[in-house]
């Protein structure tokens, strides 16, 4: 996520700021799955600050950035796309919805049955879990997540879903050379698109309200 137990403090407890933000202008409750998201990601980042601290290991912040990294945002991201999407654009968000499902229902069998560890590897964290075919798994992870967003019909959402891909490619050639972690970086600007995104169905509720 972030290079240092202060850089993902501070990023985080940024990005959770605009999570706050996001949640207090929804004024429609389908919204409010996705506008939350910037505070699951604030306090993703701010659980891996313990872990900093704490020099890695198995301890229950491993365990919960776990949890949240892989299973449930698996399942979080397609649902909240899917709950907040007008109806023509619902039908073709089932399978990342249903792809999400059941990536998300594998991890958490595997984090339910098998130990996680987190690893310091000079400006990064590694976390270690034994999948089965990680490959397939991460594909589904891909389409849940980025095609959801890719697929939900609204501009600033397939802006979203491009900024997460990039970041997603970016991040982890840097992390496969054990040089820095940028995710939290992306992570920020994801949460003010997302914050663009809640003002303008704001805006939306305002003007659609009779006067």
């Amino acid at each position: 996520m972030c290079w240092s137990a202060t850089a993902d403090l501070v990023a985080g407890s940024g990005i959770a700021a605009i999570g706050v933000v996001c949640v207090a202008r929804t004024r429609r409750s389908r919204d409010l799955p996705l506008a939350a998201l910037p505070l699951l990601l604030g306090a993703h980042q701010i659980i891996e600050s313990f872990i900093w601290r704490s020099d890695g290991g198995a301890g229950p912040a491993t365990v919960a950035w776990a949890v949240i990294a892989l299973p449930l945002l698996a399942l979080w991201v397609p649902s909240a796309v899917l709950i907040a999407a007008p109806p023509p654009a619902r039908r073709r968000l089932l399978l990342p919805v249903v792809t999400g499902a059941a990536t998300a229902a594998s991890l958490a069998y595997r984090l339910a049955t098998r130990p996680v560890t987190a690893e310091i590897r000079g400006h990064t964290l590694g976390y270690v879990l034994d999948l089965p075919h990680p490959e397939l798994l991460v594909a589904g992870y891909l389409v849940a997540t980025v095609g959801s967003l890719l697929l939900a019909g609204d501009r600033l959402l397939r802006l979203l879903g491009f900024l997460v891909a990039v970041g997603a490619v970016i991040c982890a050639t840097l992390w496969r050379l054990e040089f820095i972690s940028t995710w939290c970086a992306f992570a920020a600007v994801c949460s003010v698109v997302l914050l663009g995104w809640t003002h303008r169905r704001t805006v939306t509720v305002r003007t659609s309200m009779p006067h």
